[in-house]
């Protein structure tokens, strides 16, 4: 299982740590991915970490301001968002994915994960 939380209203400019709480499988042995969903619109890939940590991925829309990382001991993947923007405001998914090395144009297709958690409300408004 995963479980998505660290969501809530922030102003634009603000800062939110979402965190990603597995439990249930091999943790360290997967890739995990950030996605959101914003109301109206499809789910978007939004980052991805490797199961070592060594590779990440992110959407061009958050690319320098978001930043996923992982600790394998607490079984937790992270996304730390800074200079938040009224577009970010979605709900937030993480997903394992189908294996430990995501590939470079597929780590954000929603069909290459397998488990999804429950998302996490980000809302950016002054």
């Amino acid at each position: 299982q995963l479980q998505a939380s660290g969501g809530g209203l922030v102003q634009p400019g603000g800062s939110l740590r979402l965190s990603c709480a597995a439990s249930g499988f091999s943790f360290d042995a997967y890739a995990v991915g950030w996605f959101r969903q914003a109301p109206g619109k499809g789910r978007e890939g939004v980052s991805c970490i490797s199961s070592s940590g060594g590779r990440t991925f992110y959407a061009r829309s958050v690319k320098g301001r978001f930043t996923v990382s992982r600790e394998d001991a607490k079984d937790t993947v992270y996304l730390q968002m800074n200079s938040l923007k009224p577009e970010d405001t979605a709900v937030y998914y993480c997903a394992r994915y189908l294996g430990s090395h995501p590939i470079a144009g597929l780590w954000a297709a929603p069909v290459q994960y397998d488990f999804w958690g429950r998302g996490t409300l980000v809302t950016v408004s002054s």
